[in-house]
């Protein structure tokens, strides 16, 4: 936890902009409960909800607040332990205790959640709350508001219509911006997770299980943090964005993709991807993409700044990646008109970074239009530009991930071929020569400062393919 001093603050500083939107009633807050693995005593870990830990500082399950908008009554809400939990858990310190700690003095039991916004509802006040993330948030708020828990998930990259707008906004607005605590903990996390990349690095070697190099690396985020801050992608595939398989062993020749993060005991994130080659050393055909991606990540880092929208910092990464990739003769024409015309997105179907935090994917239960675009922006339709998750225009303190890629995906170039997309711009005769080649991506994390960003973490891996053959044959 941070002192109380911070919460408190946090809690002043959304009162005050509810106010500015003139909101009124009661701020509701449902932190995480267990949740059983395959039975009720043997339970997942623990993960509270990050929104309440923003607000709150409490990191167990079955707490509960509310807000009053109106008189700034903060109350928090859970239970004692009694003798049959101290046996098994030992002495606990009492809810008061823990709520002084968050600067509350106001608590009351778990089941007076319910009578207060009972009694809120009863009043005709209007009652806020944030989108679930969880099952049992939904279910929780649902059965309080006489509404279908089913809905009170965001849609899709729209967010939840059931929610409090005015809350969402309120909260996106403060947690995008991380104070020097919160950085100094996202450094935490990405030193933890350069940990993690070495450790992978060193355990590619042919004939090796992609499984060990996974069960090492996580190894590390659990040795000295919480744990991973998603599911780790370790792939000989990375035309496979999201290939959760490690069953395969490391073959010569071949590009392998790891894309992890580490999450602290502060419940902060990391996430880096790098991609190496697994014989030690690039071939020609992979150092010249390689090098373009590269390029592409430097890019990106150096018009990252206050003021630039990152929208306008993913054009400019797929101007030069298509201007690069015209150069091997894989597309052909005007890059402006290219650009205009998406055909970035047939190498990099994804956009170029999302915000990162307590969440790696920052306040995506809210819905990715509200957190990452501003609104004057909308979202385009294009494959790649479409899939952007922050686009909006740049401040101090945001954290971003600056993570090009370029793939070769079969099924996807096919696709287009059939339906003639794009067919006066793509050399589809010559990109069938990169069939079985995969993809590579690169990814750092990146704070934006008063003058123009930085990247999180003490050092940063190796990227370049030079630095990259160097540190493999140290290994």
């Amino acid at each position: 936890m941070f002192s109380k001093e911070v919460y408190s603050a946090r809690r002043k500083a959304l009162l005050g902009l509810m106010a500015e939107k003139g909101a009124k009633g009661l701020a509701i807050f449902v932190g995480n409960g267990e949740s059983a693995q395959n039975y009720p005593d043997n339970c997942y870990k623990f993960r509270q909800d990050s929104s309440f830990l923003y607000f709150w500082g409490i990191d167990e399950p079955y707490w509960a607040a509310t807000l009053d908008l109106e008189t700034g009554q903060e109350t928090l809400y859970a239970d004692d332990v009694d003798i049959d939990d101290i046996i098994w858990m030992g002495p606990q310190e009492s809810v008061a205790s823990k709520a002084l700690g968050a600067g509350v003095s106001a608590t009351a039991s778990y089941s007076d959640f319910d009578k207060a916004v009972s009694s809120a509802r009863a009043s005709e006040r209007d009652i806020h709350f944030l989108p679930a993330s969880r099952y049992f948030n939904a279910v929780k708020i649902a059965s309080l508001l006489s509404l279908d828990p089913r809905r009170l998930f965001s849609e899709g990259k729209k967010g939840c219509p059931l929610a409090s707008e005015a809350l969402v906004r309120s909260v996106i607005s403060l947690r995008l911006v991380k104070d020097e605590q919160e950085i100094a903990l996202i450094d935490r996390a990405c030193n933890l997770g350069y940990k993690m990349h070495e450790t992978a690095r060193k355990g590619i070697r042919p004939g090796v299980c992609e499984q060990e190099i996974v069960g090492r690396m996580e190894g590390v985020t659990l040795s000295e943090g919480w744990g991973t801050s998603f599911a780790t992608i370790l792939t000989q595939h990375g035309e496979i964005f999201h290939c959760h398989s490690h069953e395969a062993l490391i073959e010569p020749g071949r590009l392998l993709v790891v894309d992890a993060g580490a999450e602290s005991n502060d419940h902060y994130a990391s996430d880096h991807t790098r991609t190496y080659p697994t014989s030690g050393k690039f071939t020609t055909r992979q150092r010249e993409i390689y090098q373009i991606v590269c390029d592409c990540n430097e890019l990106a880092f150096r018009l990252t700044a206050p003021g630039v929208r990152y929208r306008d910092v993913h054009l400019a990464v797929a101007r030069h990646m298509l201007d690069c990739l015209s150069g091997l003769g894989l597309v052909r024409g005007d890059v402006g008109e290219m650009v205009a015309a998406g055909v970035a997105g047939l190498f990099m179907p994804h956009g170029l970074g999302h915000n990162m935090g307590m969440d790696v994917h920052d306040m995506e239960d809210f819905g990715e239009n509200l957190v990452g675009y501003d609104d004057d922006q909308t979202r385009s339709a294009q494959l790649g530009l479409g899939s952007l998750r922050m686009a909006r225009t740049l401040v101090p303190g945001n954290v971003v991930t600056d993570e090009p890629g370029i793939y070769f995906i079969p099924d996807l170039i096919e696709s287009w071929k059939r339906d003639g997309i794009a067919k006066d711009f793509v050399n589809y005769s010559k990109l069938g020569e990169y069939y079985g080649f995969g993809g590579i991506r690169l990814e750092d994390d990146v704070l934006v400062t008063s003058d123009g960003a930085r990247r999180l973490g003490d050092r940063r891996l190796p990227i370049s393919p030079d630095e990259v053959e160097s540190a493999m044959k140290e290994d």
